[in-house]
């Protein structure tokens, strides 16, 4: 059985001390070192302990999955070009038409290097670590929420963290319906990538982005 204490500590450590501690001044080496240390904990307990697998419980119901998945996007798809029109029109899809094969190599490294192991930390590990701290699942996805917009706290960036929030309630409530990291992973990278294709890439932070 888990000793609840200890898995507050830990959640207290990996999810809230260790990624506030990166927007401290102290040197890079230092920072990467901790983030090593604290992934691979990671992915002990996850293997080891936890011995998650990968493989959905549930049956998938791909036709509703994309539906709500669709009509979320169309929503985020009309309010980020409105956003960037009026903020910057200059921005607007800027990365597609000037920078294609940048275009390209953000979408293959924000998804494989990104997406997929913040999915695996915040929804995958978390849940199965910590589900059972929660009695109220509605606490649950928006703690979660919480802890993945944290985590982008090293961008010094407020747009970063709204948007990394209300995009943490969406994956973690596909996360808790379905049990599937695939699935939050499509969500997550449908949504991250189209922010990049819109042309928030310099508003974000993202590298490479502020001479588009």
């Amino acid at each position: 059985m888990k000793n609840k204490t200890y898995l507050a500590s830990e959640l207290l450590l990996l999810f809230v001390i260790l990624p506030v501690s990166l927007v401290f001044p102290y040197s890079f080496l230092l920072k990467a070192i901790v983030v090593f240390f604290g992934f691979f904990y990671i992915t002990i307990v996850l293997f080891r302990i936890e011995k998650i697998s990968f493989k959905t419980t549930i049956k998938i119901d791909w036709p509703r999955f994309w539906k709500r998945i669709l009509l979320l996007f169309l929503a985020v798809i009309i309010t980020t070009t409105l956003f960037v029109y009026f903020i910057d029109a200059n921005k607007l899809f800027c990365v597609v038409l000037n920078k294609p094969l940048l275009w390209l190599s953000i979408l293959g490294v924000y998804t494989i290097l990104s997406v997929w192991p913040q999915e695996i930390i915040y929804r995958t590990f978390f849940f199965s670590r910590y589900e059972a701290l929660f009695q109220n699942k509605k606490l649950l996805i928006f703690v979660n929420a919480i802890l993945f917009s944290l985590a982008h706290l090293f961008f010094k960036n407020t747009l970063v963290i709204v948007l990394t929030f209300v995009g943490g309630l969406l994956f973690a409530y596909t996360y808790y319906k379905t049990k599937s990291t695939l699935l939050s992973s499509i969500e997550h990278a449908i949504y991250g990538n189209w922010l990049f294709t819109v042309g928030m890439g310099e508003m974000l932070a993202f590298p490479g982005m502020e001479s588009c």
